[in-house]
């Protein structure tokens, strides 16, 4: 009997030993990396991935090590939007090495790992769980001054991985200034709450529109609401970001808008934020 509890204990003994592992990388993996983000929305469309996408341009424009991680495991369009192609090898340690953009911004998500993009990922939550975990422990990310983490919208499993795995990650939520929108910002101000995650500030995305015509500024979704909402419940507001159709061009064609249109209001935004953000690394 007690030889048969030994050998009924081993598989047991192994997965524990595998999970003491995977930890012990994560944990190295997040040591050399200062400044965790992870921009978050209460719901889809509120640009999100193009803010990820565009404040981990600014700060790498400015000189910062950044990592961009597309956590959102149904509808990853990271790559895409920075025209990043191919999957990626592994290192001599076994690492996944992320894809290059340029020499300050590398860039990792599920899209880069399938032979085939347009194939639907089914997966249920602990799947998701394991994947985000190998993204930050089985990715050679090396030093960073910053990763920034673009999650789904809504408040399920992808988030409360982020938030199980990288406490000291902040959140940067993104709105829209209608109702709507803003109804769903406070879901995810009371999920940072829940999970104690430290909320660093709110966006408020597609604020306002200049006509190409006229120059005259429309505001296509109301205005001033992301602001109103961040005063009500203490957040910093962060700014807001202006719709500009060709954030939506530079989007499609994997082409960064920051560098394409340094003096554009949007551009503005941006290095006014990471502005923010760089004053903790200083």
């Amino acid at each position: 009997m007690k030889k048969n509890s030994t050998i009924s204990s081993c598989p047991a003994s192994r997965k524990q030993e595998t999970m003491n592992e995977t930890e012990e990388s994560i944990t190295l993996s997040l040591n050399k990396i200062k400044n965790k983000f992870i921009v978050m929305s209460g719901k889809g469309g509120v640009g999100k991935s193009s803010v990820s996408v565009n404040l981990s341009l600014a700060l790498a424009n400015k000189g910062f090590k950044v990592g961009l991680m597309d956590v959102d495991i149904h509808g990853p369009d990271i790559p895409r939007m920075l025209g990043l192609t191919g999957v990626k090898a592994s290192n001599v340690d076994n690492k996944l090495i992320p894809l290059d953009y340029s020499k300050t911004l590398k860039a990792i998500s599920i899209e880069s790992l399938m032979p085939d993009c347009d194939v639907a990922i089914i997966w249920r939550g602990p799947m998701k769980h394991s994947v985000i975990k190998q993204f930050i422990g089985d990715v050679d990310w090396g030093e960073l001054d910053f990763l920034i983490i673009d999650s789904p919208p809504g408040t399920g499993d992808e988030p409360l991985s982020v938030a199980q795995s990288i406490p000291d990650a902040k959140a940067i939520i993104v709105t829209t200034p209608q109702e709507v929108s803003l109804g769903d910002v406070r879901k995810s101000i009371s999920f940072c709450g829940t999970v104690k995650m430290e909320i660093f500030g709110l966006i408020e995305n597609m604020s306002s529109f200049a006509c190409p015509h006229c120059g005259k500024m429309v505001n296509l979704f109301g205005s001033g609401g992301g602001e109103l909402i961040a005063n009500k419940t203490q957040i910093p507001f962060l700014g807001r970001i202006p719709f500009d159709s060709n954030m939506v061009a530079c989007g499609d064609s994997g082409s960064s808008f920051v560098e394409k249109y340094e003096t554009s209001p949007v551009t503005l935004a941006f290095n006014d934020i990471v502005d923010k953000m760089s004053a903790l690394v200083a």
